[in-house]
C-alpha cells in the first residue's frame, strides 16, 4: 500500500495554518493591551487630586464639547471601558460617555439621576482610574437618567442592569466619589493597600 503523502502534506499544510491564525490572535492581543496602556496612561490614576473635584456644570455647547465627548469616547473604547467621566482625564464639566453590554455609545451632559430605591443589588466594579482593584459595590438596578446630549438636546434613558449601575458610577466620578468609598470597609482597606505605590528598588 503506497503511503499518502498527499494527505500527509495536507495535515501539514492544515497545522501550519492553525498555528498562523493562533500567531494572528496573539499579535492582536498584544496590540489591544498595547493600545488600552496607552488609553490607561491618559486617564487620571487614583490618588490623582481631580478625582476628588467636583466638576461644573456644562453651559456652553460648542466645539470644545464635542472634541471631550470625542476624546472620553475614544479613551473608553481603547481602556476597553463601558463608561468615561470627564474628571477621569482632569476636565471638571459634568459630562460622560457610557456604553455597556455592547450597546452604541452615549454621552450625556448635565447628568440627573432619579434612582428606583426599591430593588438594588451589590457587585464587584472595576474603574478605570484604580487599576486593577474590584470592590463589592450596592446600586440600585433601576433609574432615569435625564440631561443634555452634546448638541444641547434633551435626553431621557430608562435603564435597567448594568447600563444603570454604570450611570451611577460614572454620576459618582463628577461628584468626586469613588467606589472606594462605596464598598464596605474591609474592601476598602484592601483595595486601598493594592492601590499604594510601590516602592520602586535603586
Amino acid at each position: 500500500m503506497a503511503h499518502d503523502h498527499a494527505h500527509e502534506h495536507e495535515h501539514d499544510h492544515d497545522h501550519g495554518r492553525e498555528h498562523d491564525e493562533e500567531a494572528a490572535e496573539r499579535q492582536r492581543e498584544n496590540e489591544r493591551e498595547f493600545v488600552r496602556r496607552q488609553a490607561l496612561a491618559q486617564i487620571r490614576q487614583y490618588p490623582d487630586v481631580a478625582l476628588r473635584m467636583k466638576a461644573r456644570e456644562v453651559t456652553e455647547f460648542d466645539e470644545f464639547l464635542i472634541q471631550l465627548v470625542e476624546r472620553l469616547a475614544d479613551l473608553m473604547h481603547d481602556a476597553q471601558g463601558v463608561g468615561l467621566a470627564a474628571t477621569q482625564i482632569g476636565v471638571l464639566q459634568r459630562v460622560f460617555v457610557f456604553a455597556p453590554d455592547d450597546e452604541p455609545m452615549r454621552a450625556v451632559v448635565n447628568p440627573r439621576v432619579t434612582l428606583d430605591e426599591r430593588n438594588k443589588d451589590t457587585e464587584d466594579e472595576g474603574c478605570l482610574s484604580l487599576r486593577e482593584v474590584r470592590v463589592p459595590v450596592e446600586r440600585a438596578t433601576k433609574l432615569v437618567l435625564e440631561g443634555k446630549d452634546p448638541n444641547g438636546d434633551d435626553v431621557r434613558y430608562e435603564l435597567e442592569g448594568l447600563a444603570a449601575r454604570v450611570v451611577q458610577h460614572e454620576t459618582d466620578h463628577l461628584d468626586g466619589v469613588l467606589t472606594i468609598d462605596r464598598t464596605d470597609p474591609a474592601s476598602r482597606k484592601q483595595a486601598l493597600g493594592a492601590l499604594r505605590p510601590q516602592p520602586t528598588l535603586a
